[in-house]
């Protein structure tokens, strides 16, 4: 009778397999517009042409910013954890993967008793003729159990586990995105912070022989203090300028080298010699705010946990049902010597049919499955705002590119009328048309506004970084749709 229980058991568990209690997850779909409100801006820049590149920071044309960020996603700390918290994952995984299969152990021990005769018992027993106060006692055995997932209760916990850790993957993709992102950032801030350092040094330089030639002039009655008082009023402001900008570098140095996960200083005799500020290159391809969806990897990652909260429901459910499982157990014991141990006098075996069944706990079961619905609708909540978040660093980063550029653009155009003009005074001083006061201030005006270029050429660069993380990565520009994350 208990055999074809059993088999009537794991027949119901076998047309159970496809089934399990609880809601199936079906993929939320945000509404999300067609085109970004910056997109044909964005397209439609007079960026400067670049060679084909598989990764995006490789656009910018600098084998520096290329080799740091290279540095960076293999040496930092922040993605090693990362990486740390996929191998939880997976573990889990392997976990929840192992619930469903059934579990054995062995056992097996040999023991030696010496029976003392001033106990009642060893009394007993020494009245015996020819009693051996020694015992012996051996036994080995091999025990299986299953717990039988009629209702998918562990299937819907292995469902959990699978979307956690690939919430973990998109995880670590999206730390990986955040890491290249703010290395090649800071880098492109340390080549606007010595570009302004030049410009700052320069602008000390022309103040200081303004201030002589109208220290001079002052000397000779020709200039009023006034002029004077002025003039140095201005290179102390100046001269103020260079110690914040050469603090603001160290910092950035500093923080450059956290991110390739060295000491603060490592780098600084190789960033000593300031270069260029890497040039924006151009976005191909942008594709949709849809692309993000499947683009993004922190979007991903909340898509997934929203899974995994789905999931729970079904596992808070299934305690509603009874838990049925089979365990067996086949070996062979005895107390006479170890020679008598497989013999088929000391074989034993037994079988379990068992049962769990909450029968009285359902107000408790309640609580658990309001309280995986509630994390499941705030998970829900959690991935349609970052779509809108994400969708709202795209449009952040598209205007803020155009616009600097748009700024940049009108700053050099200033910066060449400037510089001519500072060629016309010079030419005229050297004719004697305009005196040398006048020449300085036109080195101090063309100074003044090379530092306001370097500021929107730094910015627009760091704004073209901010669209590629925005956007989920990088791509091949001859792609016209990519999906693929960097």
């Amino acid at each position: 009778m208990l055999l074809k229980r059993t088999l009537f058991m794991l027949a119901v568990a076998s047309l159970s397999a496809g089934c399990a209690v609880g809601p199936d997850y079906l993929r939320p779909a945000p509404s999300m517009p067609d085109r970004y409100l910056g997109q044909t801006a964005v397209e439609q820049r007079h960026a400067k042409a670049t060679a084909d590149f598989i990764v995006w920071w490789g656009g910018f044309g600098d084998p520096q910013l290329t080799r740091f960020v290279t540095l960076a996603l293999e040496q930092n700390l922040d993605l090693a954890q990362a990486s740390a918290r996929v191998a939880q994952a997976r573990a889990g995984l392997g976990a929840a993967n192992a619930a469903l299969l059934p579990s054995g152990n062995i056992n097996a021990q040999g023991a030696r008793a010496y029976q003392s005769v001033e106990t009642p018992l060893g009394q007993v027993l020494n009245s015996r003729p020819n009693f051996d106060r020694y015992g012996n006692a051996y036994e080995a055995s091999l025990g299986v159990g299953w717990e039988l997932d009629v209702f998918g209760g562990v299937r819907r916990g292995r469902e959990a586990a699978l979307a956690e850790y690939q919430a973990s993957e998109a995880g670590a993709a999206a730390t990986r995105l955040a890491v290249a992102a703010q290395t090649a950032d800071v880098y492109i801030s340390i080549r606007g912070l010595q570009t302004r350092l030049d410009v700052a040094r320069r602008q000390v330089q022309t103040q200081q022989k303004l201030l002589s030639t109208i220290n001079l002039l002052y000397g000779k009655g020709l200039a009023a203090e006034l002029q004077v008082r002025q003039v140095e009023g201005a290179l102390a402001q100046v001269r103020a300028s260079v110690p914040v900008l050469e603090a603001g570098l160290d910092t950035t140095m500093n923080a450059l080298d956290v991110m390739l996960g060295t000491p603060p200083g490592t780098h600084r005799e190789e960033l000593a010699n300031a270069g260029a500020i890497p040039a924006a290159p151009q976005i191909a391809s942008t594709g949709s705010p849809g692309d993000l969806l499947r683009r993004r990897p922190d979007l991903i990652m909340a898509e997934r946990r929203l899974a995994a909260s789905n999931a729970r429901i079904g596992v808070a459910i299934a305690e509603y049902y009874p838990k049925l499982s089979l365990g067996g157990l086949i070996g062979s014991a005895t107390s006479v010597s170890g020679g008598n141990l497989f013999t088929s006098g000391a074989s034993q075996a037994a079988g379990v049919l068992g049962l769990r069944w909450r029968l009285f706990d359902f107000g408790r079961i309640n609580a658990q499955i309001d309280l995986a619905k509630g994390q499941e609708a705030e998970a829900l909540a959690a991935y349609r705002l970052a779509a809108l978040r994400a969708t709202e660093d795209v449009e952040n980063a598209f205007s803020f590119l155009v616009k600097r550029e748009d700024q940049a653009g009108i700053l050099t155009q200033g910066v060449d009328s400037l510089s001519r003009a500072r060629g016309a005074s010079f030419a005229a001083y050297q004719k004697g048309g305009v005196s040398l006061i006048e020449v300085l201030q036109a080195d101090e005006n063309l100074l003044r506004a090379s530092d306001m270029r370097a500021q929107a050429q730094t910015e627009s660069a760091r704004a073209a970084v901010a669209a590629f993380k925005a956007l989920g990565g990088g791509w091949q520009p001859r792609e016209s749709e990519t999906v693929a994350i960097r």
